[in-house]
This record gives structure tokens, sequence and C-alpha cells, in this order.
């Protein structure tokens, strides 16, 4: 949705796909007089087979319940639900029929034009393909906001559809007719339970910004003088998609089985996942939620602006929130006119989006142009909560997993990764895509680190995807789609950009300096290699962690030097790591296993290691406060104490 200045369109950047791999078929067998037992076993396997398929069908939606691990975001979908609301009354089965009549028509008839170019042998020239791209976006445009929803995220598929395509469908994103004014104004009044007059002091005539699900009008609230946006909904949107995610469900169903067997995918899943999101969007009270968990995030961060909502005036069909006024962020002109800093602007909106996903677990699942923009104080400023998506906190520390193990190159760790998140079933051997995960990853980087980008990953990943049984989660879809969106508007700023120049500070500096001991955890992990402390990890995340603080992008390193700033100028940024080294004590005292880990590592090949323990500590004097230290320590030490003593005793009771 476009709310702001600078409201000409921009074409979506392209996500990865939500794919599901081929895996291996399930054989069928046929009765005969003569069968061996070795054929009874398979035959009976494959039965056991056909009912594991048969229970999976039926257990769509608990699969992307499972899929979505803990999440707090509220969706009334359920193929129950739906039918419940579709199907009340035997005029509604003729209502369901009309529409699949309607759909059929449309589509039957785009895609008999189409066949007929092939037949023709024109179906490639370029002038029929843009006539047929902009028929396709013409017709579902007409038959409604579901098919509209689906060309949006066709917008995003590239193993699916051609660019030319995809250009075409991207115009749905910020080009969608609106609805009557009159209407609008209606809806608002029923939902507000006031005339527009009692609670706006003026409002705009014409919407500012239309979408597929609804419409922003600009507005002055009357009570308290402030600028609002009012998004209302489309009249009669829900009866629509309702009556659509029924077919389409249906639909699904009759091809589970096929697929299933042929293709590895859950077509019932994918219409869940796409009904779930539906329907999240649609619920304004929730998008209000949203804005206002996301305002609670972000509250204390000066660098990024999050607009309050007005629940008291929010309902289902009618969101009320503060009107951001600011620049698009893909216009570098108009960020430089206004006197701001381009790459800090870009900063700004690297860490804030790496927050969401890491710190917070709450993101923006639709970063695109329209949502994002420049504001004059320098602050980075979201719009647009209806799709968002969250990560339980076992995910996140699974990604992060997943972000050492890639910079460590420890590409088997990362395989089982793929397992933990979902890409993987539980069980599957992943010795063969080890050596393919390592090609990504060695090609992606390129001669030095900072060639990296995440298209290149996710267009190699693609072909990966069809040589194994990998399929992506619904919640890693909005991720990847989130970060190719926000690399994209990065390059659009700076064609020069390198995410990792400003992801490593970051994840360098939170590695370092956070609380939570699972992130402990993946420091020690970083820091030790084959069993070997690894003294130059230590000092360059220190570097980079410093570079973090500044603001600055640190030169990133070459091949086969992972997390290294070699090269980058010494900052003097303040970087405070008292509570790194409490924890550390604190570690050090209750664990034997990494204290004897550190006593190997400062007596490494029979020597000891005094040279590069003076050298951290002189990169690290700035950056302990020793009187915070000593006092926090002094403070601890009954619990420490405590901690210690009930170790040791464990100890004895053991031996």
């Amino acid at each position: 949705m476009l709310v702001g200045q600078n409201s000409q369109r921009v074409p979506l950047q392209r996500c990865a796909p939500l794919n599901y791999a081929t895996v291996r078929n399930v054989p069928r067998y046929t009765r005969s007089s003569g069968i061996s037992r070795r054929a009874a076993v398979q035959c009976r396997a494959a039965v056991a087979t056909n009912a594991r398929l048969a229970t999976k069908a039926i257990n769509a939606l608990e699969q992307l319940n499972m899929d979505r691990d803990v999440c707090n975001i509220i969706s009334k979908y359920s193929p129950e639900f739906v039918k419940s609301k579709v199907m009340k009354t035997p005029a509604d089965a003729m209502l369901v029929l009309g529409r699949i009549t309607n759909i059929t028509t449309r589509l039957g008839l785009y895609f008999a034009n189409m066949y007929l170019d092939d037949f023709l042998g024109r179906g490639d020239t370029p002038e029929i393909v843009r006539t047929r791209a902009a028929q396709l976006r013409e017709v579902l445009t007409v038959l409604g906001p579901s098919f509209i929803k689906a060309g949006q995220v066709l917008a995003n598929r590239p193993d699916i559809v051609r660019e030319d395509y995809m250009n075409e469908l991207c115009v749905l994103q910020d080009d969608v007719p609106p609805f009557p004014d009159k209407e609008a104004f209606a809806i608002m009044e029923r939902q507000l339970g006031r005339r527009l007059e009692d609670v706006f002091s003026s409002i705009s005539e014409r919407p500012v910004a239309a979408a597929s699900l609804g419409q922003v009008y600009k507005a002055v609230l009357r009570d308290t003088g402030e600028e609002v946006a009012v998004k209302v909904q489309r009249p009669g949107v829900e009866p629509v998609i309702l009556r659509d995610l029924y077919i389409f469900r249906n639909l699904a169903s009759l091809f589970t089985g096929f697929s299933l067997k042929r293709l590895g995918c859950n077509p019932e899943l994918i219409v869940d996942e796409f009904g779930a999101k539906l329907m999240e969007e649609l619920d304004y009270t929730q998008e209000a939620r949203n804005i206002q968990e996301f305002y609670n995030n972000f509250k204390d961060d000066p660098t990024v602006k999050i607009p309050w909502v007005r629940p008291d005036l929010c309902g289902p069909q009618v969101l009320v929130m503060e009107w951001i006024d600011g620049i698009r962020c893909t216009d570098p002109d108009g960020i430089r006119a206004s006197g701001l800093d381009v790459d800090e602007f870009i900063r700004c909106g690297v860490v804030s989006g790496l927050r969401q996903l890491l710190e917070f677990g709450l993101f923006h699942g639709d970063p695109h142009p329209g949502n994002i923009f420049a504001l004059r104080d320098g602050r980075i400023a979201y719009v647009d909560f209806g799709n968002v998506a969250q990560l339980s906190q076992r995910n996140k520390q699974v990604l992060i997993d997943a972000v050492v193990h890639a910079v460590n190159e420890d590409y088997k760790a990362m395989a089982g990764d793929f397992i933990k998140l979902g890409f993987l079933a539980p069980g599957t051997n992943i010795n063969p895509i080890v050596p393919a995960l390592e090609k990504i990853w060695a090609d992606s980087k390129g001669q030095r680190m900072a060639d990296f980008n995440f298209r290149t990953v996710t267009s190699k990943f693609n072909e990966l995807v069809y040589q194994y049984p990998i399929r992506i989660p619904e919640r890693y879809s909005l991720v990847i789609r989130s970060l190719l969106t926000q690399e994209g508007i990065c390059m659009t700023l700076d064609p020069e950009f390198h995410f990792l120049e400003v992801a490593y500070p970051y994840v360098a500096r939170r590695l370092l300096t956070d609380e939570d001991p699972a992130l402990r955890e993946r420091l020690f992990q970083v820091l030790f290699s084959d069993g070997k402390f690894q003294w130059k990890r230590l000092e360059n995340l220190i570097q980079l962690a410093r570079e973090g603080s500044s603001g600055t992008s640190p030169a990133l390193p070459a091949t086969g030097r992972p997390l290294t700033a070699a090269g980058a100028a010494s900052s003097k940024a303040s970087l405070d790591l008292s509570d790194t080294v409490k924890d550390a004590l604190r570690v050090l005292l209750l664990d034997d296993k990494l204290r004897t880990q550190l006593i190997l590592a400062l007596t490494e090949d029979n020597k000891l290691h005094v040279p590069e323990v003076l050298s951290v500590l002189r990169l690290v004097q700035d950056d302990i406060k020793p009187q915070k230290l000593i006092r926090d320590i002094v403070t601890e030490v009954p619990s420490l104490s405590r901690q210690v003593l009930l170790s040791w005793a464990d100890k004895v009771l053991v031996s």
C-alpha cells in the first residue's frame, strides 16, 4: 500500500520461489498369483507409504501449523471455517457453480489464445508476449482480489513465470483500480459508528492509493488535529475470497494423491498457506495489533519510525494510523536533496530488517518500495503491516546457527540446519546435499565475501530444490522475499551496495554483546574450529562489532577468511564488552569442557599463546569498563558461588 509522497510505480523486486521439490516416486505394484516374499514386503511397504500420503493429505493444515512452529499471529483460516461460510444454503452451491463458470470461461479463453499462438508459431514473438502478459494482468484484475493476490505471488516466482510476465504482474502491486468513494465512506461510518465529520475535520475526496484488498485516504483527526491514513476494505471482498478459497482447495484435493507421489508436494498445503495469509490481511484488527507490536519493538530505536495506530477507531474493515510523509526509498536523488546520507539510510534499513528477523522474530513480510520511506530526519519508516510473519525463538536460534555455519563454511552442519528449519524432512540423507551447498556458497561469494548477494544464492538454490526433496516452508519464503526485496531496494539506492558489509558488523556485535545464552553458545562455535581456538576470528569479531557501532562499513574478507575485517580501519566507536567478559568468566567457572578447551587453546602446539592474548587485550582495552565489571562480579559472587558449589556437588554425587 502506498502512503506518502512520490508515489510513482516502481517494480517489486523478485523473491525466492516457494518451491516443492521432486522426491522419489512411490512404486506401484500389481497383484499376481506367484508373488514372492520380497515382492509381498515391497507391496506392504507401498500400501504403508500410500497410507502415510493419505494422512499427509488430511493433515495439510496441521502441517502448515507445524511449519509455523510457535506463532502469535492469529488467523481464522481453516478449511472447515471456509466451508461453513461458503456453503450455508443450497443457493450458495449455485453461487459457487457460477463462480467456477466465470473463472473457467475467462481463464479458458486466455489459455486458448496462448495455445493458438503456439499452434501458429508466434508464441515467443516479443509483441505477442507483451500482449498476452497484459491480458493476463487484466484477467486477474477482473476475477477479483484472490486472483490479484495470486498474480502478486506469481510476480515473485521466477521458477514458474518468465521475466516479461513477472514485470507485467508487478503492476498489480501498485496499480489496482479503486472502488467508489461513496461506498468507502459508508463502510467507514458503519465501522466507526459515527459520521465522518464527527471523527475527521477533513478527509481526501479521492483515495491516495488503492490495492487488491482496500484503499487509503488521508484525513485529519478532529480531536487531536493529527494527520492519519484511513485504510478501508473493499466492499464484499471477504465472501468472494472465501468462495475462491473453497474452490481452490476442493480442486487441490483432486490432485493431492498424484501430486504427493509424483511431485512430492501437497497442493492442499499450498492453498492453506495462501488462504491463511490472505485471511490475516483481511482482518484490519489484526493489522492494528501488528502495528502496535512493531511500534513497541522499535520505540527505543532512534533510526526507525513505526506509525502509531488508533485502536479505538479501528475495526475489521477500517484501520486508522499515523500518516507517514516521507520520500520513497527508491528515490536516491530525493533522499540526497533532503540532505540525508544515503549510505547511512541503507545501513538503518539493513539493521532494522535484521533486528526484525533475529531479535524480535516478527518481521515485515512485504517490504516493497511502496511500504518503506525515508523521513527527513534520517529515519526509515515502514507502513502496511497486513502481511507480517513471526519466527519462534527456536527458529531464530537455528537461523543464527545457519549464519554461523555458513561463515565457518561448515556445510554438513548447514545441511543439518535445513532439517531443523523444515526445508528437509527428518531422517533425510544429507550426504548428497553437502557438496551442492558447498558449490552454491563458493559460487555466490565469488572472489570476495563482499561480492555476495542473495539473488545469486536464491537463483542457484532454485536449481537445488529440483534435485533434492527440499521444500521452503511458508515462513521462510517470506524471509527470503523480505531479504531479496530489501537488497534490491538498497542496490537501487547504491549499485555498489554489498549486504554483508552491513550485516556482518551487526551479527558480530550481537554475538559479542547480546545477553541471550543461546547467542553465547553460537559465539563459542565461531571461536572454536576443529577443536582449536581461532584467535584471528576473535580479533575480527571485535573489529567488525566496533564497525557496527560506528555505522561504517568495513572491508570484507577474501575467500577462506571467514568473519575477517582485514584491511578495515580501526575505529574508536563505543563497544561495551564488560557483560561479555563477565559472562565468559561465569561460563568458564561452570563449564568444564569449555575451560579445558581454553586451556588447550592457550597451550596449543606446546607453546603459550601470550602474544595472541596480549593482542586481544590491547584490542579490547577501551571496550571494557573495569569499575562496572568489578561491581557486577562482586554483586553476582553469592549467586555464582552457589552455582559453582552445586556443580561440584553434582560431580561428587555422580562419581
